[in-house]
């Protein structure tokens, strides 16, 4: 198994981890309800997404 000759320097291993980082969610506002969603999902609270209606609510109760 190989094994690296030198260590790396604390700088080398910062560069390397620089994109490591989380970045927070993008967040887009619906454009029905008013609630703030992920990009590119469709909303729980009305079902609306890219301009109509693609599914039923969440929060309806449908009695039989």
């Amino acid at each position: 198994m190989a094994v690296p000759k030198r260590k790396h320097s604390n700088s080398r291993t910062g560069t390397r981890r620089a994109h490591d980082a989380l970045k927070p969610k993008n967040l887009t506002i619906c454009a029905k309800c008013s609630t703030t969603i992920p990009t590119h999902v469709v909303c729980p609270t009305c079902g609306f997404y890219m301009g109509r209606v693609v599914s039923a609510p969440k929060t309806e109760i449908i009695a039989e």
